[in-house]
Order: C-alpha cells, then sequence, then structure tokens
C-alpha cells in the first residue's frame, strides 16, 4: 500500500500537470464525492419551526421560525446574524438534520430533504458547534474520533483511514502527532479545528458553522476564520456562517441574512446590507457595532510601533 507521503506526492504532482494553483488534491480520490448538479446548493422555503412548552399545566405553543427563505450557494459562505435567541441555531439544526419538527421545504441539490435523513444525505451538510469543549467525546483521541466518522460512513478502506486522518488534520493544520491526544490536552482553538476535521472527514459539500469562535478567545478567533475562509477557497466548500458578530460577518460572508424573533427580516449582499440596511432592526444592530475612535486607534499603533522599536 502507498504511504502518506506516496499519496502527497503523486497528489502534488497531479495539482502540477493540472495547473491548479491554491487547491488542495484529495489524495484518496473523490469517486465517492459527485460533484453538485445545482449551483443553488441548499434552498430553504416556508422554514416554520413551532415547540410545545407546559407552564401551568397548559400548553403553550412557540413560534421560532416563522416563513423562513433562506439559499446557498455553491462555494458560497453566508452569514445568518441575529440576537441570542432569535433562531439563528434553531434554523441551521433543522437544515443539518438535528430537528425533524419542522414545516416547509428544505431542498439540497435540487432534491427535498427528508425529515428522516439517509446516510448519504448525512454526508452532504455537516455542522461545527460553538462550543469545542462540549462537542468532542473527552474520553476519545482525535484518531478515535476521527476513524469512529470514517468508518461508519465509509468513506475509505480500513487500511486507508490512518493516512485519511493524517490527511484531515493536514487540511485544519494540526501537527499529526495530535492524533493521539485527548481533548483536554488541547487548547479551545485546537478542538475547534478537530471539530472541523470532523466535519470535513464526511467530505461535505456545505458546512455550518454555528457561532464558531463564540467561546474561543479573541486572539485565536482570527485564525479559526482564517482556516474557514481557506477551505472555502481551496475545497469549494460552501458554509453557512451563524454569528451575532457583524464584524466578523461583514469581513467573510458574501450574502447576508438578518433574523429577528424567528423571522428574516432582511437579505442581500453583505456589504449593501451594512452600508444600506432597510430595516429598522437591522440598522440597530449596526448601530450597536462597537466603533474606536481614529485617536484611539492611532495610540494603539503608536503604541505597538514603539515597543518592536
Amino acid at each position: 500500500m502507498a504511504t502518506w507521503n506516496d499519496m502527497i506526492a503523486t497528489a502534488e504532482a497531479k495539482a502540477e500537470r493540472s495547473g491548479i494553483e491554491g487547491r488542495i488534491i484529495n489524495p484518496f480520490g473523490d469517486a465517492s464525492k459527485p460533484s453538485p448538479r445545482q449551483t443553488r446548493l441548499l434552498d430553504v422555503r416556508g422554514l416554520n419551526i413551532e415547540f410545545v412548552t407546559r407552564q401551568h399545566g397548559r400548553k403553550t405553543r412557540f413560534t421560532a421560525v416563522k416563513h423562513a427563505n433562506l439559499h446557498v450557494d455553491l462555494g458560497e459562505i453566508v452569514g445568518l446574524v441575529g440576537e441570542s435567541g432569535s433562531g439563528k441555531s434553531t434554523i441551521s439544526r433543522a437544515v443539518v438534520g438535528l430537528n425533524d419538527n419542522y414545516t416547509g421545504v428544505i431542498e439540497f441539490d435540487g432534491h427535498e430533504l427528508g425529515h428522516q435523513r439517509t446516510r448519504e444525505q448525512w454526508r452532504e451538510i455537516q455542522m461545527v458547534f460553538q462550543d469545542p469543549y462540549a462537542s468532542l467525546d473527552p474520553r476519545l483521541t482525535v484518531r478515535k474520533m476521527l476513524r469512529e466518522v470514517i468508518l461508519y460512513h465509509k468513506v475509505v478502506m480500513v487500511t486507508q483511514a490512518d493516512d485519511y486522518c493524517e490527511y484531515l488534520m493536514n487540511l485544519v493544520e494540526l501537527p499529526a502527532e495530535m492524533l493521539d491526544a485527548l481533548p483536554a490536552e488541547m487548547s479551545g482553538g485546537q478542538r475547534q479545528r478537530v471539530a472541523i476535521a470532523r466535519a470535513l472527514a464526511v467530505r461535505p459539500w456545505l458546512l455550518i458553522a454555528d457561532e464558531p469562535t463564540a467561546a474561543l478567545d479573541v486572539s485565536v478567533q482570527a485564525g479559526i476564520i482564517n482556516l474557514l475562509m481557506d477551505l472555502n477557497r481551496r475545497l469549494d466548500l460552501s458554509i453557512l456562517f451563524i454569528s451575532h458578530d457583524l464584524n466578523i460577518v461583514r469581513s467573510i460572508c458574501e450574502r447576508t441574512y438578518v433574523i429577528y424573533h424567528g423571522d428574516l427580516v432582511e437579505e442581500g449582499p453583505t456589504e449593501q446590507v451594512f452600508s444600506n440596511p432597510t430595516n429598522a432592526y437591522t440598522r440597530r444592530l449596526i448601530d450597536a457595532i462597537p466603533k474606536l475612535s481614529s485617536a484611539y486607534v492611532e495610540r494603539l499603533s503608536a503604541e505597538r510601533n514603539k515597543e518592536q522599536a
């Protein structure tokens, strides 16, 4: 069997012959991953999600999402923003298949997804959750976590599983030595990279990133954002990026949806949404973005230059 280094060398040679620059070539091949037939990858129409709660012995219906319509095109990064409790994560869980209590239509690549997903459909859409400390099994090493997903979905042959784990670690810019580490031995940023690697293991076309930097230190957030942007560019990976941090959304998303109390109140090209919002709630969100005075920024820059001198 070819070694990992042999496969990487073959992949690099293939990229050079094909004249492909800056793209990741999967050394294991993509025979099991047919290309989407539609430019519109995800199409959600008329999505309604209700929950029933009990209070003082009485049932109460709560509508969490109301007639939501949104789409994500192939290779696109789309933002979904709103305050906590607005319905962002509720939509994402319905799209990925973790919540089947909805009405409306969720289509992927031109085919409607049922409430009960097939194994193939589970592979098409993957999700990275907000809290990397809670989303990884503390009892398993990184290798065991990745192998569990790889072998269940039969992504590669059993004899290739360990090499494929190394390939995934390379994708998320982590050393292969970390495959034998437990989550407790990793930082928050490293755990989130492992969560991204686990999601990529099944070669999805759409990644839902649900507040992927919210639980991380500010110094680590930029690395995760840059990684997602790089994966989008090099893997043609579509991303639905969910956040309440408008600065991040503005910097990476091509289009943005704004949600308020379960209603999608605004949608459009990101720069248009930020520079010329039509909805009062969107304007309030944008007005609430912290702004640093130019004098303060100049003083910070001067202090940094002084330290480096």
